[in-house]
């Protein structure tokens, strides 16, 4: 087989490291070459690194966020107004919240959000397990922090719709996350005002939809 490669191994390796998002077959070959050239003690921790997160990280038993253990840092800090919820997409959101250092609750990570395009519905999400949270009745507030797109409003919305039965406040985000942005993408300053100056659901679908 003609290859432009003069190593198998290397052109597996460029293959492997194509795969990941944003990494085109250029940047891949030029990483590979990188750590070709490394000590191979130092390769060797950057894989050990590599196989031990993905083998020994699990989910939060509670808020599904990543953690070395069963319960995450932030559901095991008793400082943390346990009352309080956020409810975001993924992990991510969670990273960006936090550096705002303007939310002292917990959070619920969905892992993902409504999108019948992609084949992803209410039952692929926690959502049931938000539900037995809220059942619980130790929650007083939900705050929905999903992106503004069309999916996250559908998300927002059926959410809020199976929480009515339940006496918890039910809020989301302020628009200063413009329509069509990613939470995760939004700078520190405009998301953490969009989280102290959350809105009321009902006040807030009701200003969308007219």
């Amino acid at each position: 087989m003609n290859s432009s490669y003069p190593s198998t191994l290397l052109e597996n390796a460029v293959n492997e490291l194509a795969r990941l998002p944003g990494i085109g077959r250029k940047t891949a070959l030029r990483l590979a070459l990188y750590l070709l050239r490394q000590e191979e003690e130092k390769v060797d921790h950057f894989a050990e690194a590599l196989l031990k997160m993905r083998r020994e990280i699990t989910y939060c038993s509670v808020c599904h966020n990543i953690s070395d253990r069963p319960l995450c840092s932030i559901c095991a800090d008793s400082s943390r107004d346990s009352s309080l919820i956020c409810v975001v997409e993924n992990v991510k959101e969670v990273m960006a919240i936090e550096k705002t250092v303007q939310f002292r609750g917990l959070y619920h990570v969905l892992g993902g959000i409504i999108s019948p395009i992609d084949g992803i519905g209410p039952s692929d999400l926690e959502i049931n397990s938000l539900e037995e949270r809220v059942k619980a009745g130790e929650i007083r507030e939900v705050i929905l922090a999903l992106s503004a797109t069309m999916e996250g409003d559908t998300t927002n919305f059926y959410i809020y719709r199976r929480l009515q039965r339940y006496p918890v406040r039910v809020s989301i985000i302020a628009r200063g996350v413009s329509i069509g942005d990613e939470i995760e993408y939004a700078d520190e300053v405009t998301l953490g005002r969009s989280i102290l100056n959350r809105t009321p659901f009902d006040e807030s679908y009701k200003l969308m939809s007219k």
